[in-house]
C-alpha cells in the first residue's frame, strides 16, 4: 500500500497507534470519538468495514450497530469465532449529517480513505492477520489504493503481500427491501464467510511478531 506518514516514528505496539489515532483530530468533519479495532493479535482473520456508525460511535466498538450485529451472528454461523477474529474500520470516526435529532452515516469520500490509510496499513502490519477482508468499497479503496469493482473481484484477493477476500458489507443487507433477493444476498454471504473460514485455516507460516500491546 502507497499510504502517507503522519508521524514521525510509527508506532511500535497497537495501544500507541490508538492513543495516537485519539489524540489526532478527526480526519472526518464534526465527528466524535474514535473507534478503534478490536480483536487479539496474530487473529486469524481480520474484518475491515467502511466506518462507525452511531451506535459504534457512542458505545466505543466496532461493529456493534445493526450491521455489526448481522456480521457477528452470521460468523458464528459459517464457524468464524467473532472473539477470535479482528474487527476494525477503513476510517476511524463516524460521518454523518445532522436531520434533528438523528445522525445520519454519509459515506467517506476519496480523500478522507487516503487520510486513514497509514492507519489502517499499520494497524494491520501490527495485528498481522491470516487474511484481511474488505467489506465492500470504502473497505477494498483503503486496502487497494484504488476502486476496484466488488462483484467484479469478489472472492479471494491478493492485498500488496498479504491474502485477502472482497466481499460486500453487511449493511447492504438490510438494504435490499425484497424477501427473496434478501435472502439470496445472505446466503451469498454466507458463503464468503465460509470461503475466508476455509482460508484462514490454511494458515501460512506466521512471521516473528514485532511487538505486542
Amino acid at each position: 500500500m502507497t499510504i502517507s506518514h503522519p508521524a514521525p516514528k510509527p508506532p511500535r505496539t497497537l495501544t500507541a497507534l490508538n492513543k495516537l489515532i485519539a489524540a489526532a483530530p478527526p480526519l472526518t468533519p464534526g465527528a466524535g470519538r474514535a473507534v478503534f479495532g478490536e480483536g487479539p493479535l496474530g487473529a486469524p482473520v481480520a474484518f475491515v468495514g467502511e466506518q462507525p456508525g452511531d451506535v459504534e460511535e457512542k458505545e466505543g466498538r466496532p461493529f456493534v450497530g445493526p450491521a455489526g450485529k448481522l456480521l457477528r451472528d452470521m460468523m458464528q454461523d459459517a464457524g468464524l469465532k467473532p472473539e477470535r477474529s479482528y474487527l476494525t474500520n477503513a476510517v476511524k470516526h463516524f460521518k454523518f449529517v445532522q436531520r434533528g435529532k438523528r445522525r445520519l452515516h454519509q459515506k467517506p469520500n476519496v480523500g478522507e480513505i487516503e487520510r486513514y490509510r497509514w492507519w489502517l496499513g499499520l494497524e494491520l502490519e501490527l495485528v498481522d492477520p491470516d487474511v484481511v477482508v474488505a467489506l465492500g468499497a470504502t473497505a477494498v479503496r483503503a486496502l487497494v489504493g484504488k476502486s476496484v469493482p466488488i462483484e467484479a473481484n469478489r472472492g479471494a484477493y491478493m492485498f500488496g503481500q498479504r491474502r485477502g477476500y472482497i466481499t460486500v458489507h453487511p449493511s447492504a443487507l438490510l438494504r435490499i427491501p425484497e424477501q427473496d433477493a434478501r435472502r439470496a444476498a445472505r446466503a451469498a454471504f454466507l458463503a464468503d464467510l465460509k470461503r475466508i473460514r476455509a482460508m484462514a485455516e490454511e494458515r501460512t507460516p506466521k512471521r516473528t511478531p514485532r511487538s505486542r500491546r
